[in-house]
């Protein structure tokens, strides 16, 4: 018996999107499946919240194709949206409505039958305390927890969330990192959202898109993230010539990194670091400094999209 593939939630294939003289997004290809919390990491300006916009029908491509559950987006489509919630840059509200006025206004604007969508949705983000607030007077935090509230609202099936921790605490952040994990694994939610803290994006998706200028840099597995955090041997001598002509003799490979230090990433020279200082002490190349590094990964999301050199480079 053939098990049916369930359809991906987003399909995106060779989408580019033009300003004038400005490739804002440059033949990018992406799929999202339903259960699976899918980050856009890139720095500010590498395409993300265009592409979300080019997703949510609000700008049309330049070229290329979007699907969103199964549908092609055009602008004359309508009926996907029932099973899509958004949060795009800055969420809007009306300022001089209570948080739960404006939660109502959402609810007949979804043609929602159920009252208590909204109770439940003032619960699910920690909105109780203000319900009965006026918009224009909540915190950048708050404001953003009634814009996650009103994307929210109707359960989506796919969820398309453009910086969803902005202006929140970190225990607010860890609130939406668990609110988004239970919605993707216990409920099957599609998410894809943007970000540019890759420490967060690592602790809550399943899979990461790196852009930058646009275009696709990388595509990975959150868990295998830590794997390209290489560990490396670094060393100081006064005579690095002569040290990496010994390590080299001994069957190390070093190199130069451009700031002097000699930089070894073999196993052996990882694990038997005293070994490599005596090698160096008996080939009159005496360590000033020996350390085993390992980058953190804000520092491989800046050396991916060229912020800053890899080690090594010169």
């Amino acid at each position: 018996m053939q098990v049916a593939v369930p359809a991906s939630a987003i399909e995106v294939s060779d989408l580019t999107k033009r300003y004038g003289d400005v490739l804002a997004v440059d033949h990018l290809t992406l799929r999202v499946q339903p259960g699976e919390i899918y980050a856009l990491l890139g720095l500010n300006g590498a395409g993300k919240t265009t592409t979300i916009r080019m997703l949510l029908g609000m700008v049309r491509p330049s070229s290329g194709s979007v699907s969103v559950l199964a549908e092609q987006v055009r602008p004359e489509q309508s009926s996907v949206w029932s099973r899509v919630g958004y949060l795009v840059e800055t969420p809007a509200a009306y300022p001089e409505l209570t948080v739960r006025e404006n939660l109502e206004i959402v609810r007949r604007l979804r043609g929602l039958t159920d009252p208590w969508v909204v109770d439940d949705v003032l619960a699910q983000l920690g909105l109780v305390p203000y319900a009965d607030r006026r918009a224009r007077t909540l915190s950048l935090g708050n404001s953003q927890r009634l814009g996650l509230a009103k994307a929210l609202i109707h359960r989506p099936d796919l969820l398309i969330l453009d910086e969803p921790a902005n202006g929140l605490d970190p225990a607010g952040v860890a609130e939406v990192r668990d609110l988004l994990h239970d919605l993707a694994h216990r409920h099957g939610v599609a998410i894809l959202l943007s970000s540019h803290i890759l420490t967060e994006v690592a602790r809550l998706s399943t899979r990461i898109g790196i852009i930058h200028h646009g275009r696709m840099v990388e595509e990975i597995a959150a868990a295998d993230l830590t794997a390209h955090t290489r560990p490396r041997l670094t060393v100081v001598t006064r005579n690095a010539a002569g040290a990496m002509a010994a390590l080299r003799a001994a069957g190390h490979f070093a190199e130069l990194d451009g700031h002097g230090k000699l930089v070894l990433t073999d196993e052996r020279a990882l694990h038997h670091a005293d070994e490599v200082a005596t090698l160096l002490v008996n080939a009159d190349c005496p360590p000033t400094r020996l350390a085993v590094e390992q980058d953190d990964l804000e520092t491989y999301f800046l050396q991916l999209v060229g912020a800053i050199p890899a080690a090594g480079d010169g």
